[in-house]
Order: structure tokens, then C-alpha cells, then sequence
């Protein structure tokens, strides 16, 4: 069986390809690095080790990669392929597509063979998304033969891979946990699942559920970690004031969650738990500047604070932990992200409402709009 990645970073290499090796494909990795590409080539292995006591390590085997920048090259792969995936970030996808379309041509052309294909990303329907970008580049003759035997179903990912520097550049550390989530009802047919894969037959439960503890509380440890003047997750999740930030929030999230999807109290309240401790991991160290980076995306309206806020503003749950953490993303200041970048010199122009405004699409005359104006004046004079 033949798997073709996109993407050969951390995620790429620590997660994805290392289930899919294990379930007995043949990885093929598709990257821009020509570092990466290069040694996957010719080792055709790395490691992959566990951020636990033990430091346990895994052998991937049996993967190759070849250079994304080669159109043909990757078109020809996907065209064979039993299974293609990606990593690569949701700006990305639009950038992949093309040949993904162009392997898709090849493959209708030869034969009726299946195929799934499914975004590994941190974004509610990222498969879906692909699938819209993959048809801008086909005929209409072959949009109507891939509706017939390419599925693109939604998935929801959920493993933390800091930013990390080895000697091998092969060698990735991820934590032991992980959960790979899967819309078994987007797929037609039978087909060989992914072990380590959980498939369901409704999965925008699972992706809130994840995007708004997971990805939610992270952002929120990252930003008030930053205010408070600490370098990583497990610094700032150290403070008391800070985990209280994490957990306050989180039972916002939590109480739209259980009403909105009928989750089970006490075991989403386990959830969080859970959540909490993977965070104050001792054997990871995660950068508060990697996790708190494109604050603009993240403060966005169908993202990890402002969603969540909003649906649970309208189910009447108070949310002042999330609109505080809204208007800490406000206040990142990091030069070295584009995003914050951007923000920190709109919000000089053109003062902090027209920011909310913008960037997260509440009006002025929203309740959350100002309580975000309200945390962020109190949160800038406590700085000063």
C-alpha cells in the first residue's frame, strides 16, 4: 500500500507518517526542503522519540520523499497512491493543490480506483477545503468522475510536537499522546483503516471538542504565559494565575460544548484534566512565541477564542476568561511573526475597537466586543 504526505515537518514525520507506516504503507513524503527530502531519500528511516520518562523511541521505516517543488513528479505519485494526507498548515492547502488535481487527472485516467484523501490540519472541515482548492484546477469532465471515487473526508488531529532542534534533523520528539479523528461517513466503500485512526459517523463534535480545549487552552497559556514574562508552556503553566486563566476558559468552552453536542459532564470535565497535564509536561518544552504565533488567525471569527465566546455568549454562559484571552492575543507583541506584526501596528493606527472589529468581525455594539476592549485597557495598564 502507497501513502503520499504533504509535508515532512514535525507533524508530518511524528504523527501521520509514523501511523501510517506502522499500518503498512509505504510513505512517500512531499516537501519543499530540500534537507528533508534529501535524507528521507537516502536513509529512508528516522526516529521518532516520546516525550516521557523513559525517552521511548520508534523506528519509521519503509518512507521515501520526494521534492514538492516537481509538479509532475508529485502528480504521478498521487496518481498511484492508495491514501493521500497532509500536514502542512490550512494557508498551505491552496498552494498543494494544483498538483494534487493533476495527480487526481492521471489516476481517472488509468483507472476507477478509490481514493481518500484527507487534511491533517488544525481547521474545522480542512479536507473539505482542499477538496474545494483540488477543483478549481479540474475540468468539469473530471470533477464529475472524481465525485464517483475520490472522497475527502474531514479529520480532526490532535498531538503536541513543540519546535525542536536535533543533531539528526530527521529526529522528531512528540508527546506520547495522541488522537487522529476521522468522518468515516464521507468514505464510500469499504476501505482499509489507518490503526491508531477513531472513526466516526459525525465528526464536528470531535473537532470543536479538540480545536476549543485543545488548541484553546494552548493559546491561552501562550498568551497570558507571554504578559506575565515567561518563555514556555511549561513556565507558564507553573503560575497559578495562569493555569486559572487556562481552566476559567476552558470551563466556558466546556459548558457550550456539553449543551451544544450533549457531551457527558464528568467525563468532559476529565477532558480538561487531561489537557491541563499534557501541557505541564516536564519532558516537552514548547516556545510560548511558536504556540501564541499568528495571533490574527487565532483571534479570528470561527477560530479557538472567538468562536467558542460568541456560541456560548448566545447560550448565556458568561465567558470572561475567553474575551480576556482575546484581548492578550491583542497585546503579543512578537516581532518575529508576520501576524503580530501586522496587529500590533493596526491596533497603533487605528486604535483597539477598529482592531476587535476587524479582525475578530464583532461590532462595536456586540456585549463580547466590549468586554474585549474593556480586559484589554485593564491588561495594557497593568503592563504599563
Amino acid at each position: 500500500m502507497k501513502a503520499v504526505h504533504f509535508g515532512a515537518g514535525n507533524i508530518g514525520r511524528g504523527f501521520i507518517g509514523l501511523l501510517l507506516s506502522k499500518s503498512g504503507y509505504e510513505v512517500t513524503f512531499v516537501d519543499v526542503n530540500d534537507t528533508l527530502v534529501n535524507l528521507l531519500q537516502s536513509k529512508r528511516q528516522y526516529t521518532v522519540t516520546l516525550a516521557n520518562e523513559q525517552a521511548d523511541s520508534i523506528v519509521v521505516d519503509n518512507v521515501t520523499a520526494i521534492d514538492g517543488k516537481d509538479q509532475a513528479l508529485v502528480a504521478e505519485a498521487v496518481a498511484e497512491a492508495d491514501i493521500v494526507t497532509t500536514a502542512v498548515g490550512v494557508s498551505v492547502l491552496k498552494h498543494i493543490a494544483a498538483a494534487i488535481a493533476q495527480g487526481i487527472e492521471l489516476r481517472l485516467s488509468r483507472s476507477t480506483r478509490p481514493l481518500h484523501v484527507i487534511a491533517c490540519e488544525n481547521a474545522i472541515g480542512g479536507s473539505t477545503q482542499l477538496k474545494n482548492h483540488v477543483y478549481d484546477h479540474l475540468s468539469a469532465p473530471a470533477k464529475e468522475q472524481a465525485d464517483r471515487s475520490i472522497d475527502f473526508p474531514d479529520a480532526a488531529v490532535d498531538r503536541i510536537v513543540p519546535l525542536q532542534q536535533h543533531e539528526d534533523p530527521l529526529l522528531v520528539t512528540v508527546e506520547p499522546f495522541y488522537e487522529w479523528t476521522v468522518d468515516r461517513s464521507a468514505i464510500r466503500g469499504e476501505f482499509q483503516e489507518i490503526a491508531g485512526v477513531h472513526y466516526v459517523d459525525r465528526l464536528l463534535p470531535y473537532i470543536e471538542r479538540k480545536l476549543f480545549t485543545v488548541n484553546t487552552g494552548h493559546c491561552i497559556a501562550a498568551y497570558h504565559g507571554y504578559l506575565s514574562g515567561y518563555e514556555t508552556i511549561q513556565e507558564a503553566m507553573k503560575d497559578p494565575a495562569v493555569v486559572g486563566e487556562v481552566r476559567g476558559a476552558l470551563q466556558e468552552s466546556g459548558a457550550m460544548l456539553v449543551r451544544t453536542y450533549s457531551f457527558d459532564e464528568a467525563s468532559h470535565k476529565q477532558y480538561i484534566e487531561q489537557i491541563l497535564e499534557r501541557f505541564i509536561n516536564p519532558y516537552l518544552t514548547d516556545e510560548i512565541a511558536r504556540v501564541g504565533r499568528s495571533p490574527i488567525r487565532k483571534i479570528s471569527p470561527n477560530d479557538r477564542l472567538v468562536r467558542p465566546a460568541r456560541l456560548a455568549h448566545e447560550l448565556g454562559i458568561p465567558v470572561p476568561h475567553l474575551t480576556k484571552t482575546v484581548a492578550a492575543a491583542l497585546l503579543f507583541d512578537e516581532s518575529s511573526d508576520p501576524e503580530s506584526a501586522e496587529l500590533q501596528a493596526y491596533v497603533r493606527e487605528h486604535g483597539v475597537h477598529a482592531a476587535i472589529e476587524k479582525y475578530t468581525e464583532l461590532p462595536q455594539d456586540h456585549a463580547l466586543h466590549a468586554q474585549i476592549a474593556d480586559e484589554y485597557a485593564k491588561l495594557k495598564e497593568h503592563r504599563s
